[in-house]
């Protein structure tokens, strides 16, 4: 997806010999923010789908809400299903900051041009499963052209701050991490940039 205000690169395959990925991803961009998640079903194929596959239909009709909000009901869509690992980003142009939340080991990192500062926020542990969560929503600042990347744990990289440094931007960052793809598992990722 390309726009004036954002611009990323999407890759997603399934675990060898399923049809289909336990992995979901789900963007949208308006006037005002750029929302963006995630979800990784526990186990893999159609079981691990259904679980995942609650985070966009959430998204898709409260993406005006907070995160806390929406992995809230995320959490409760989960009850008496498999469960998922979910990060959820959101870029609010106006204010030129970006909050991140995650329950899982679906990981987040931020790249920021102006001071070559890489964020990692560490995830909280577990799964969304119908169980109280914790959460911990983080806030940055960014600015024109920092590069962000969200991977599910099938995305295994070595040294990230290394990747998005040397990267001309989304797309060439998106292209590096495919070259170091092992294409066993479920693997999804989202290689971005904040334009303005």
């Amino acid at each position: 997806m390309k726009g004036d205000r954002v611009e990323a690169y999407i890759y997603q395959e399934a675990k060898a010999g399923n049809h289909e990925s336990g992995d979901v991803y789900y963007t949208f961009t308006n006037e005002d923010y750029f929302l963006c998640a995630i979800a990784d079903g526990l186990g893999n194929g159609p079981i691990a789908r259904e679980s995942a596959e609650i985070v966009p239909e959430i998204l898709e009709r409260h993406h005006d809400e907070s995160i806390d909000q929406l992995l809230s009901r995320c959490n409760t869509h989960m009850h008496q299903k498999r469960g998922a690992a979910v990060a959820i980003i959101k870029a609010y142009f106006h204010t030129k900051t970006i909050e991140y939340s995650c329950v899982g080991n679906v990981r987040f990192y931020l790249y920021r041009r102006s001071d070559d500062k890489m964020i990692y926020p560490l995830p909280v542990m577990g799964y969304l499963s119908g169980r109280p969560q914790k959460l911990r929503t983080q806030g940055y600042d960014y600015g024109p052209g920092d590069l962000f990347l969200l991977h599910s744990d099938g995305v295994d990289i070595r040294s990230p701050k290394a990747f998005m440094q040397n990267s001309a931007g989304p797309y060439d960052l998106y292209r590096k991490v495919f070259e170091t793809l092992e294409h066993g598992d479920d693997a999804t990722y989202i290689a971005g940039s904040l334009l303005r």
